[in-house]
């Protein structure tokens, strides 16, 4: 899919932009939202087919073995994309979060549910009381709903930074990155994208209270939503600095609330003050290596690899990593997204267990929002030499087929438990 308008369309007319189209053209940006609204249907099919894949491998391994499953296709499916976190999520909303944690918890143990964040699981639960179907289908078609609107609110913030053509690139990219598969699955991925999107919209805006109660719902959605709060804190103290603007305070005081009342409510339950921090660290075996872990596996990629598949995503991620670094650095960003980045990715390669993996440099996203900016200035340079074959535009379509196939071949891998996530 290309970003090419419809060249028999005159466009209204309007102050020109820096690609020499208007700046406020409500028509032509609904078209290009609907068009990335198709791209992100046609990405979901992409995951259903990597998931339809695994299902069928099952089925086929199982009837070998004589183990008796259910010749339901659908059913198949959605086991694969529930599976991994999905079931310690479904956990939860059956039957909250533990009322005592044993010492020496493990991964095996019911409770170390405690270890994942509320506010998807909640979610899911109002869901399904309005849905039917089961708490199964409400947790996956939520996540459908709230992907799509993650992918809006990136698009949202591309135009407000840039212009239409980077922000529907950027849509793009948002819905093929390999990492999107979690908008499929049952993960709080989705959830917390929404809330660091408009969150950093709002922060655009200077609409300080709605960017604080957003960081402060994600905060209490995953671990890495923490990265909000620095964002609202740099951004209030730019706020107050440029324009003695005191009433941005109000993001930055009213964003760790989520955090903190999701710990609160664990020590009540628990009786135990560190909870969270205990199951992270036995049964998940959590710790610090500053990055030692990510070079360590991409090196080992090289070295032998046939040897670990997980080791193969960790070089990849990796590698992406540092290439998307750059086209950031090529295109500024404001420094509360800037931060909010820096603080993802810091919680991404910190970890001496589970490391660089595409999920987590996909919440990332201003990355991407950088990179489609960065590749549209290629190909407007290659436009003002006259060159007839534009090198950005190639280089495009390349990375939409790589991201596409990357994106099927990682929902295989979890599916088939072939890789860490």
């Amino acid at each position: 899919m290309t970003d090419t308008l419809d060249p028999t369309t005159t466009p209204p007319a309007g102050p020109p932009n820096v690609d020499g189209m208007a700046v406020d053209r409500p028509s032509q940006w609904g078209r290009l939202v609907r068009r990335a609204s198709i791209a992100y249907v046609l990405s979901r099919l992409c995951v259903v087919a990597g998931a339809a894949v695994v299902a069928t491998q099952r089925v086929v391994q199982d009837r070998i073995d004589g183990i008796p499953r259910p010749n339901n296709a659908l059913r198949n499916i959605s086991d694969v994309l529930t599976s991994w976190d999905g079931r310690w999520y479904f956990a939860i909303i059956r039957d909250s979060y533990p009322s005592h944690i044993p010492p020496h918890v493990t991964w095996d143990d019911y409770q170390a549910r405690a270890a994942f964040f509320p506010v998807y699981p909640d979610l899911v639960r109002w869901f399904d009381k309005i849905l039917p179907g089961g708490d199964v289908f409400a947790g996956l078609f939520l996540n459908f709903l709230l992907g799509g609107l993650a992918v809006y609110l990136v698009g949202a913030l591309a135009r407000e930074l840039f212009d239409e053509r980077v922000a529907y690139r950027a849509m793009l990219l948002m819905a093929f990155f390999p990492g999107s598969f979690v908008l499929s699955f049952a993960y709080s991925e989705a959830t917390l994208l929404v809330f660091a999107a408009g969150c950093l919209l709002c922060l655009q805006r200077r609409q300080w209270l709605a960017a604080g109660v957003l960081a402060s719902l994600a905060a209490a959605t995953r671990p890495n939503g923490i990265a909000l709060i620095a964002a609202c804190a740099v951004g209030a103290i730019l706020a107050i600095r440029e324009r003695r603007e005191w009433r941005s305070l109000t993001a930055p005081l009213i964003a760790p609330i989520g955090f903190l009342v999701f710990h609160l409510f664990l020590w009540r339950r628990t009786g135990e003050k560190f909870a969270w921090f205990r199951v992270q660290s036995e049964a998940w075996h959590e710790g610090t290596s500053f990055g030692l872990t990510a070079i360590r596996n991409s090196m080992q990629a090289f070295t032998r690899p046939l040897a670990s598949p997980t080791d193969i995503i960790t070089a990849v991620s990796f590698a992406t990593t540092l290439v998307l670094v750059f086209m950031a650095y090529k295109k500024r960003l404001p420094w509360p997204m800037v931060t909010y980045t820096a603080v993802v990715l810091i919680l991404m390669l910190a970890p001496s267990t589970v490391t660089a993996r595409p999920r987590f440099l996909f919440t990332a996203f201003p990355l991407l929002i950088s990179a489609a900016a960065w590749i549209r200035d290629l190909e407007l340079a290659h436009e003002h030499d006259n060159e007839e074959l534009s090198s950005g535009h190639e280089l495009w379509t390349v990375v939409l087929a790589l991201c596409a196939a990357g994106l099927v071949t990682l929902t295989g891998l979890y599916g088939v438990f072939g890789a860490i996530p």
